[in-house]
This record gives C-alpha cells, sequence and structure tokens, in this order.
C-alpha cells in the first residue's frame, strides 16, 4: 500500500504460529501504540481504500480467525504522508524453516524524524510483544532489494542485485531461530543470536558498536547510523561486511 509508493520504515517480525486464545494481536498494537506517542490505531481500511472507523477496536483485534490465522490491518487513519499501518498473516508450513508455519507481523511508518526517534524501541517492543524468534525495520526501497537476495534459483537465475549474497528460502534453513536475511534495524531474540553466533567480540566489533540488549535479553542491532540507502556506497559497503562476518545468518544456497 502506501509502503510501496514512500520509502516507509517498514517493520517485519517472524514469531511462532498463533495457537488457540493467543493474546499476542492485541499485545503487538498495543506496544506499537506505546512505542509511538500520540499513535491510535483505530481505524483500518476498506477495499476501496477508504479508511474505517473501529469503535471496538481491541475486540475486533482479538477475535479469532481460524481460516486465517493472524489480525487484519490496522491503521491511525491519517493521510498518506503520516499513515502508519499495521496487520498479522501465518507464513503456511510448506514454507517455513523445518515445515513449521510462522507468525508474521507487518507494519509500516513514515521515514520522518519521529518515527526515527523511535525507531529501535518500536522495533523490539514489536517483536517483543509477538515473542518473536527475530524481525528487522528497513526503509522500502532497500528493503526491495535486500529482499531480492531470497533466492529460488530454478524460477529466477539472475542473481542478487548489488552484488549481495543469494540466501536461502526460508524452508529450507535449519531453524525458525535463524534470521532470513538482515535490515537496518535488526532484532534478534537470544535464541537466534546464539543461532548465527552474535556476539563474537571479534568479528562482531562494528556491530556491537550499534547494538543494545532488550528486556527479554534479545538484541537490536543497527547497521548504519541513519536509515539504510543502498545507493550509498558506505552503506551497501557496511551491509556487505555484516553478511562476511555472519555467515549463518541467511543460510547459503544450494544451486
Amino acid at each position: 500500500m502506501a509502503a510501496t509508493r514512500r520509502n516507509d520504515l517498514g517493520i517485519i517480525v517472524y514469531a511462532p504460529a498463533l495457537v488457540r486464545d493467543d493474546d499476542r494481536p492485541l499485545a503487538i498494537v498495543r506496544a506499537m501504540e506505546r512505542g509511538c506517542p500520540g499513535l491510535r490505531l483505530e481505524w483500518t481500511i476498506s477495499d476501496e481504500g477508504q479508511p474505517v472507523p473501529l469503535p471496538e477496536r481491541d475486540a475486533w483485534v482479538a477475535q479469532e480467525r481460524p481460516d486465517s490465522p493472524g489480525f487484519p490491518l490496522v491503521c491511525n487513519g491519517g493521510e498518506e504522508s503520516d499513515l502508519v499501518t499495521l496487520y498479522g498473516l501465518e507464513l503456511p508450513a510448506d514454507f517455513g524453516p523445518r515445515g513449521q508455519p510462522l507468525f508474521e507481523v507487518h507494519a509500516a511508518l513514515p521515514l520522518n524524524d519521529a518515527s526515527l526517534a523511535v525507531a529501535a524501541e518500536v522495533l523490539a517492543d514489536v517483536a517483543e510483544s509477538a515473542r518473536a524468534f527475530w524481525g528487522q525495520m528497513t526503509p522500502f526501497r532497500a528493503g526491495v532489494d535486500i529482499a531480492r537476495q531470497t533466492k529460488n534459483w530454478a524460477a529466477s537465475p539472475q542473481p542478487p542485485p548489488r552484488g549481495l549474497p543469494a540466501l536461502m528460502l526460508p524452508k529450507d534453513l535449519g531453524s525458525p531461530e535463524i534470521p532470513h536475511r538482515l535490515g537496518w534495524l535488526n532484532y534478534w531474540s537470544d535464541a537466534a543470536a546464539r543461532a548465527i553466533g552474535f556476539p563474537d567480540p571479534t568479528r562482531h566489533a562494528e556491530l556491537l558498536s550499534r547494538a543494545r540488549r532488550t528486556a527479554t535479553g534479545g538484541w537490536v542491532v543497527g547497521l548504519t547510523d541513519a536509515p539504510l540507502d543502498l545507493d550509498n556506497p558506505v552503506h551497501l559497503k557496511t551491509l556487505l561486511h555484516a553478511y562476511e562476518h555472519l555467515p549463518e545468518l541467511g543460510g547459503r544456497p544450494r544451486r
């Protein structure tokens, strides 16, 4: 939606699949609101693209949807320039690591000073409310090229753009704790960090300079001070360097 027309900050986190009476959808919505001062996600968007108020938002988000696990899109009902969106869905078992379904949470915020001021906290709060294995926040334009690193060589024989390494499909990774790819800001649970050998003071000194622990023992790790821009040679080099020092992350595809 708006993220495809603006260079939004996109969030995605991957967590264990939802179960019956799961309280995480509403917890995630509330975490997003806590992290962004003044934000109220009390609207959705109609099929025609119009904002629709949700007078019973909490009940609407919390209701179980057996045929469509997750929760529908909620937003702040604002103009496109300040639109914030959030929704959750299931990655089916056929596409998940080791045949396990995952719960995916997606959000988009405008890339502006207000969002940047709370970016790391919002990512951590959303991820930990989802009890996520891992997640990331990346500007949309950089995220497009990063997404193209994940390769099905039979269907898409061209190498990834910008000299970025090709990465395995999620279903080919050895466990759900292994992050699929890097982003500008990265959330790794304690289990995910251990799965990729982070932190190693020798290999990861640069990453540790932009890392902090979270309330549950995970990590938020930034690659660059400013939002990632792959047209910036310094940013591209930093991303490539991070992949070199995190070889377990994303795996490497078998051709």
